[in-house]
């Protein structure tokens, strides 16, 4: 009998561990905390640059970021004679809105054109039709473009073509996602599946 008792104490021992470890678990549960968000886009908050901007659309009514509260925002910088990033980028971009479904219309595309000479307001309004009707064209002069291009760090460069109206323009083909809050989130390399820009648009929509 009396060598039970080790075997009742050792038991007993055990059994106030998992008691308590169960309730420091429980505890933490409690706390409120969440795992931190873990985007497909590389994560970017916090950033000291691109907190907003501010330039005329190709209707010609400035837009700023405060316009889009509430709302996920991709800002891309492009042009509409692009031969393939640019198209394909925005073609994507639709395909995440059709993807989020009901809150397709919590996404807001914010196309800024880096070719001024050609990109007319009425060559942008055309051009931003035939991806999604809702999203804006910013159509700034050079030296605003160059100014927020700087702020974003965003690189585009003109290369001279056969003629000096074929030129083309090297750029950036990543795009910036803020939050429904205003604050840059995401770098959205080119080429990231439309699954996965919108697996993390719904994370930013839910808060994380």
């Amino acid at each position: 009998m009396t060598a039970c008792k080790p075997v009742r104490a050792l038991r007993s021992r055990l059994l106030a561990a998992a008691l308590a470890g169960a309730a420091m678990l429980g505890l933490a549960g409690c706390t409120g905390s969440e795992p931190a968000a873990k985007f497909h886009a590389l994560d970017i908050s916090g950033v000291d640059y691109a907190k907003g901007f501010s330039m005329p659309d190709a209707h010609g009514q400035q837009r700023s970021l405060a316009d889009f509260a509430g709302k996920v925002v991709f800002v891309y910088f492009g042009f509409a004679q692009c031969p393939d990033i640019c198209p394909t980028t925005m073609l994507e971009m639709a395909e995440v809105k059709k993807l989020l479904g009901e809150d397709g219309d919590k996404l807001q595309i914010v196309f800024v054109t880096v070719d001024p000479e050609r990109d007319t307001p009425e060559v942008m309004r055309a051009y931003m039709e035939s991806f999604d009707p809702q999203a804006v064209a910013l159509v700034g002069n050079a030296e605003q473009i160059a100014a927020m291009a700087r702020d974003f760090k965003v690189f585009y460069e003109k290369k001279p073509g056969s003629t000096p109206d074929t030129y083309t323009i090297d750029h950036s083909a990543s795009g910036y996602m803020y939050d429904p809050q205003g604050r840059l989130r995401l770098y959205v390399r080119y080429g990231t599946p439309v699954d996965q820009i919108a697996a993390d648009v719904r994370q930013l929509l839910q808060g994380r």
